[in-house]
């Protein structure tokens, strides 16, 4: 079967490092499943440049594990939804455009992506890319990453650890001409335990040096082990019930986490940063 996939862009330098490459299978469903609960609304979207917007996963590794897994679940919701893997390594996107076809697109570039005159971005999840990285240069990453997506697109950028049980990401909207950091979502699916401390080492780039007194990602996690020291006696009803009293109870303390059900069951504690 012959697929018309179009003219590539124009090569450019890619701006970046190569990442180690390794990925589990499965290791990124639970952002996959965060991003359908968060945005479904954006994933379906066809409207004006909607209509062909990407679904871009950025370092996606020395497989296209990632990329090929999140386009079978986000296609669930939208069946025409194309999909773009963007590696610096030139022989690992040599090795994914055997899985390429008419929706599904493997290119070589870095944080500035790939794009041909016209195509545009819905989504762009970059993980486990910017924690080799130094804190400086986050920002300036974020600003050339959002470059490319829409106006009301989503940025996902985090960590997680190597089998994705225990992750965490930042969550930039784009308005119409600057990312604005919207949440930061902490993720777990129990099978390493739970308590507020976990997320500490997949802590985002932008963070992980900030475990500081004072800083305001040090007195978020203070209050959250606070809070599930006190929800400690619901711990024997199991560990997810644990974790939405902690939720609970934090929102208590003042903080803006979501307290909606379909998050909390999941293992998706997301704190909104945004004035909303």
């Amino acid at each position: 079967m012959c697929f018309n996939l179009g003219r590539p862009p124009r090569p450019t330098k890619p701006l970046g490092q190569p990442t180690r490459g390794k990925t589990a299978r499965n290791r990124l469903r639970k952002v996959d499943l965060f991003l359908l609960l968060y945005d479904a609304a954006l994933i379906r979207r066809t409207d004006g440049m909607y209509s062909e917007a990407f679904y871009v996963d950025l370092g996606y590794g020395a497989e296209a594990t990632t990329t090929l897994e999140s386009a079978a679940r986000l296609r669930a919701l939208h069946p025409g939804l194309p999909v773009l893997g963007v590696e610096i390594d030139p022989q690992r996107v040599a090795a994914a455009l055997t899985y390429a076809d008419q929706l599904t697109h493997f290119r070589l570039g870095g944080f500035n992506l790939p794009l041909a005159a016209g195509e545009t971005v819905r989504v762009l999840r970059a993980f486990n890319v910017l924690r080799q990285y130094e804190e400086a240069e986050v920002a300036p990453a974020w600003e050339t990453m959002g470059d490319a997506l829409l106006p009301g697109g989503l940025l996902l950028e985090g960590t997680s650890n190597p089998t994705g049980r225990v992750w965490c990401a930042n969550v930039l909207r784009k308005t119409e001409d600057q990312l604005v950091q919207e949440a930061l979502v902490f993720g777990t699916n129990f099978r390493a335990g739970f308590e507020p401390g976990i997320f500490q080492p997949v802590l985002p780039k932008n963070y992980i040096h900030r475990m500081l007194p004072g800083e305001p990602i040090y007195e978020f996690f203070e209050a959250w082990k606070r809070a599930a020291r006190a929800s400690l006696p619901v711990r024997t009803l199991g560990l997810r019930q644990w974790f939405v009293a902690s939720a609970k109870g934090l929102a208590a303390s003042g903080y803006r986490v979501e307290l909606r059900h379909k998050f909390l069951k999941r293992g998706l504690l997301v704190w909104r940063l945004d004035s909303a």
